[in-house]
């Protein structure tokens, strides 16, 4: 069934109806963590707080480890994407879920390297013209979700499967991201207090878009298989 983007934000919205605490709550969770960490190791590295307040340029070791941090965190990104699968999909999220991606370290490795590989690709891609960057950075966008639901893939494999299953999604997929840039402008005139419902609603929305279109690919792929056992 090719939903439309109201009726997939329709959705989202539904599947979010008595889960707007747990998503608000993760949001600032995670939002402390990636911006507080960072700060505290800058400070140290530094010298202290008087130093660090002081300083005009941030010493090259503190850049280097916050670059270190960052991916670090990109297990606790991707973690949250599944939050809002979980959602989208009727169930009950816990935010403890989010952090225990950690515990399965061969897991973080790889979503780590898929990131930088995504990332890579899409800087390659931008280098040609910005729209061709905008069109492949679409075109790898369900790469988390699909790692999520098929973890045998590698990481090449679910980029190449993320851009075989967008076919004639990208656009679509565009527009409705583009839909909510009315609430990012009023999220910012709350002083950013808004983007703690306004990340839920994305987030949930996007997982709506890859649990209507993109993951029931599988079962159209799977019926002549099915037809010929």
């Amino acid at each position: 069934m090719n939903l439309s983007i109201s009726q997939i934000k329709k959705k989202s919205l539904a599947s979010l109806k008595g889960k707007w605490g747990i998503g608000v709550a993760l949001t600032f969770i995670v939002f402390l963590v990636t911006s507080i960490v960072p700060s505290i190791v800058e400070i140290i590295l530094s010298g202290g707080f008087s130093q660090w307040a002081n300083q005009t340029e941030t010493p090259l070791i503190a850049d280097i480890v916050n670059l270190f941090i960052s991916f670090l965190f990109i297990p606790l990104t991707v973690a949250s994407y599944w939050f809002y699968l979980v959602i989208a999909r009727w169930n009950d999220p816990k935010i403890s879920d989010v952090f225990l991606v950690y515990k399965e370290w061969v897991l973080s490795l790889k979503l780590i390297g898929t990131s930088i590989l995504v990332g890579i690709f899409t800087i390659l891609w931008s280098l040609l013209l910005i729209i061709p960057g905008i069109i492949k950075g679409i075109s790898y966008s369900q790469v988390f979700f699909l790692l999520r639901d098929n973890p045998e893939l590698s990481a090449l494999e679910a980029i190449t499967e993320s851009k075989i299953r967008m076919k004639g999604y990208k656009w679509k997929y565009f527009l409705m991201n583009l839909s909510f840039i009315g609430w990012v402008f009023i999220a910012i005139f709350t002083l950013g207090i808004g983007f703690l419902w306004l990340t839920p609603y994305i987030s949930t929305a996007n997982a709506t878009f890859y649990n209507e279109l993109i993951a029931p690919q599988d079962h159209e792929e799977a019926e002549p298989a099915d037809l010929e056992s």
